[in-house]
């Protein structure tokens, strides 16, 4: 899948779900807890992008407060990782996701923005 087609499934997940959509470049970085791929459910959360950060943390199964629980990922390396999840980056700072087989739930939480 190349960058232009990517970004339209992108865009049209976000007017969907009556989203902004805000792009996620694949050079830019994310938080991933590459420990917990393979586990259920895949969770993420978008802060404001920073910097080189694209503003998501992206996990599977249950969450940790631990510091090192999420390490740096390109996204550019996420279709291969977690390909499941690529259609979700383009959603504005302030979304989470759920997946969890069928079950799809994409919400706004406010709280995110104030971090």
């Amino acid at each position: 899948m190349n960058d232009e087609a990517t970004e339209q499934i992108q865009m049209g997940l976000c007017r969907h779900y009556g989203r902004d959509f805000v792009s996620c470049p694949p050079g830019s970085k994310l938080g991933l807890a590459r420990q917990t791929l393979g586990k259920m459910p895949i969770n993420g959360l978008r802060h404001r992008p920073t910097g080189s950060t694209n503003g998501w943390f992206i996990w599977a199964g249950d969450y940790s407060a631990e510091k090192d629980f999420f390490a740096p990922f390109h996204a550019s390396h996420l279709p291969q990782r977690l390909p499941q999840v690529v259609r979700f980056l383009g959603l504005p700072p302030g979304s989470r996701f759920l997946l969890a087989g069928d079950h799809v739930d994409v919400w706004f939480d406010e709280s995110l923005l104030d971090v």
